[in-house]
């Protein structure tokens, strides 16, 4: 489906609350913590972080957000209506607070000083990008503060070729630590995330978590990375299936992964912590299974060799060949974690929840992009250059994947 740009305004005009977000799993499984706690959140209005606020208030935490206060207004994780969250709007990069002649809002926020008097037991940072960025919240907080969760990645690790690594394998490094950009290639994340871990690390010593997780999956995420394969799976026919089905595949749910944040805050876990799972590993066939049997359906799975989707330029979300410099990209070590208290639910779980969430972030999505397009029309300002939000961010359209699956089957005779 295709939509217009006439589409996209007449969503910005319909009511909100008819496009709510469907609300997230609640986590009342995990029962009421025995003392309540001060959690400080940085950031909290995307992806993982209202998990993690949603996980702190199910345990009865208080928990405090600091944030701009804009992506919230498009995401709709605004935490209005609880009493337990305490909200401030500021910019946690020091050169960007609010201009002396500008009233303070969530459009023109204040700096880190908002935080300069505050005690909390733990701060999680969800937003930290940049070392220069983490080390200015992490010198602030540290004589307040008990613990710092920073919320890392694997990618923060300088290879990928060894088969079942752990957390004491070398992270990548930059020639220039002080670039504060991606890179064309998206190849300076990794290392700027091993350097903001070491930001962290240097404010609080022996007090700092860092979360290594891989492909972060479930309801709300925005990357469409695992929300690809079953939605396909559950659209049936026959299936593009990369490579063989016993390449090995870990991601984490959102809701595992915020389960678990919670509880190193409150057992006081620290170190380095790679948080992926499932607990044994998977395989691209056992989640494809899983997709299956999410949507009840049973679609024929046709397994295309890496070299034949080379060749075709295709590239697949989650998988990725199992050999050479990618061969322990999907086998690293969760023992640690394990160890600590990771539990991981049911890939069949995860699968369902998340097609019961699409479809209402699908019309989230086009009422964004149409409250985007027509403030920029108001403003006078060109429209802002934004994919169709009915198509999903990653995987393969229908009529391509038609294609290979066809030159496939020619070159097999």
């Amino acid at each position: 489906m295709h939509a217009t740009r006439r589409d996209f305004l007449a969503a910005a005009a319909g009511s909100a609350a008819a496009l709510a977000l469907t609300p997230y799993a609640a986590y009342a499984r995990l029962g009421r913590a025995g003392a309540p706690l001060r959690i400080l959140v940085l950031g909290g209005t995307g992806f993982l972080g209202p998990h993690c606020i949603e996980a702190c208030l199910a345990r009865g935490h208080h928990v405090t957000t600091f944030n701009r206060g804009k992506t919230e207004k498009r995401t709709g994780h605004t935490f209005e209506d609880q009493a337990n969250v305490t909200k401030l709007h500021g910019n946690r990069d020091p050169e960007k607070a609010a201009e002396e002649t500008e009233p303070e809002g969530p459009d023109n926020p204040k700096g880190l000083a908002q935080l300069a008097e505050g005690e909390w037991d733990a701060v999680i940072d969800t937003s930290g990008y940049y070392p220069r960025i983490v080390r200015a919240s992490a010198e602030l907080l540290a004589p307040r503060v008990g613990q710092y969760v920073f919320i890392s990645s694997l990618s923060a690790y300088g290879d990928n070729s060894t088969p079942g690594d752990d957390e004491t394998a070398a992270v990548g490094t930059m020639e220039d630590p002080t670039v504060e950009n991606m890179g064309d290639q998206f190849q300076n994340y990794g290392p700027l995330k091993a350097l903001c871990e070491q930001a962290a690390e240097a404010a609080f010593p022996g007090r700092t978590t860092n979360v290594r997780p891989g492909y972060i999956v479930g309801p709300g995420d925005p990357t469409d990375r695992f929300t690809y394969w079953p939605l396909r799976i559950a659209r049936g026919g026959e299936v593009l299936a990369p490579g063989a089905a016993t390449d090995p595949v870990m991601w984490i749910d959102v809701r595992d992964l915020a389960e678990w944040i919670v509880l190193a805050i409150e057992q006081k876990h620290v170190g380095f912590f790679n948080a992926i799972g499932p607990e044994g590993g998977s395989t691209m066939g056992a989640m494809l299974d899983a997709c299956k049997k999410a949507s009840e359906q049973d679609p024929a799975l046709t397994w295309v060799p890496a070299e034949f989707l080379e060749s075709q330029q295709v590239s697949l979300p989650i998988w990725v060949p199992a050999e050479g410099e990618y061969a322990g990209f999907h086998t690293r070590s969760n023992a640690k974690a394990v160890a600590a208290g990771m539990t991981f639910r049911d890939p069949v779980l995860t699968c369902r929840d998340t097609l019961d969430w699409f479809p209402k972030e699908l019309e989230r999505r086009i009422r964004v992009t149409g409250e985007m397009m027509a403030e920029a029309e108001k403003a006078g300002k060109p429209a802002p250059q934004m994919g169709d939000p009915t198509q999903l961010r990653a995987g393969i359209p229908p009529e391509r994947e038609a294609e290979v699956l066809e030159a496939w089957r020619k070159q097999q005779g």
